[in-house]
């Protein structure tokens, strides 16, 4: 067992006193006018902090503007409906590749396919999202 893990065990069994003492020693401000059972929990995240490091900055503005938005900002994707039909073409190591959008498949090479990405793994021979092969999706 590590020192870390016998720090984290112990706090099991301090008093709200000892908790308050300890964020006091580490932290050289008042602690926070929250619960026990949270001082205790903020206590442990500074232990393993001090052992494992912090997040990186980035990641922790991140979360406090998420805490305090309440609501995450995140681009949203259309989601694109392929109908009986459509022609998808792909330019692939200089052979043209057609795909027909089928009600219960996809239409290629005189063959009815499954899934976009049956088409692509084929084509490519590697593992290949379809949609993101026929570009229907972001890179990102």
């Amino acid at each position: 067992m590590s020192r870390l893990d016998v720090e984290l065990d112990a706090l099991a069994g301090l008093s709200p006193a000892q908790l308050r003492e300890k964020w006091n020693g580490f932290a050289g401000v008042c602690p926070p006018n929250v619960s026990p059972g949270l001082l205790r929990r903020l206590v442990a995240q500074h232990l393993q902090e001090r052992r494992h490091g912090a997040l990186p900055a980035l990641i922790a503005r991140e979360l406090a503007r998420i805490a305090t938005d309440g609501v995450r900002t995140e681009p949203v994707r259309p989601r694109i409906e392929l109908t009986p039909g459509t022609r998808l073409v792909r330019e692939w190591n200089g052979q043209s590749i057609t795909v027909e959008v089928l009600a219960n498949g996809f239409q290629h090479a005189d063959r009815t396919w499954r899934s976009l990405s049956e088409i692509a793994r084929h084509v490519t021979g590697a593992h290949w999202s379809g949609p993101r092969f026929f570009g229907l999706t972001s890179h990102a």
